[in-house]
């Protein structure tokens, strides 16, 4: 008989379960209280209660890690600076909505070689979000694919 699914699947590699790379890459308490912190910033805003703007702002898409932590960094500056009237938030994208053809994005392809490591780009993306974080700086992205809230959703 012949074979009428996977026809078009040249290999499957799995992925580690969301709950190994949390183990490996934790969250401290520093890094949850700014997640919860910015959170609850956000609401406030949206429901009236805090007169900030909220601006969220960052690269089209993340794909050199050093680069984002050096941009993180001086937003964190920024951040600071006009945290009276401005709420900031930086964005933090890790996959490309828009794009059909060619890159996805650094979870889908980490090393820009149409090698699709995503297990690495999982770690990646939770690495730099921990990072961010870390500096007080709260991130926001848009997820795209069901598997991935499971593992940077928390961030």
């Amino acid at each position: 008989m012949k074979q009428t699914y996977d026809v078009n699947v040249k290999e499957f590699k799995p992925l580690t379960s969301p709950a190994l790379i949390k183990e490996e890459l934790p969250i401290t308490e520093q890094v949850a209280q700014t997640v919860i912190d910015g959170r609850k910033d956000v609401e406030n805003i949206l429901r009236g209660n805090d007169k900030r703007l909220l601006v969220i702002a960052g690269p089209c898409s993340i794909h050199d890690s050093d680069a984002a932590l050096e941009y993180a960094e001086k937003m964190t500056a920024l951040r600071e600076e006009v945290k009276d009237k401005i709420n900031l938030i930086m964005r933090v994208y890790f996959e490309k909505p828009r794009t059909t053809v060619g890159w996805k994005g650094m979870i889908n392809d980490p090393d820009l070689d149409a090698s699709y490591n995503v297990d690495k780009g999982l770690r990646n993306a939770r690495s730099l979000l921990i990072k961010i974080n870390g500096m007080g700086l709260p991130t926001a992205t848009e997820i795209l694919d069901p598997i991935t809230p499971q593992y940077i959703a928390g961030l």
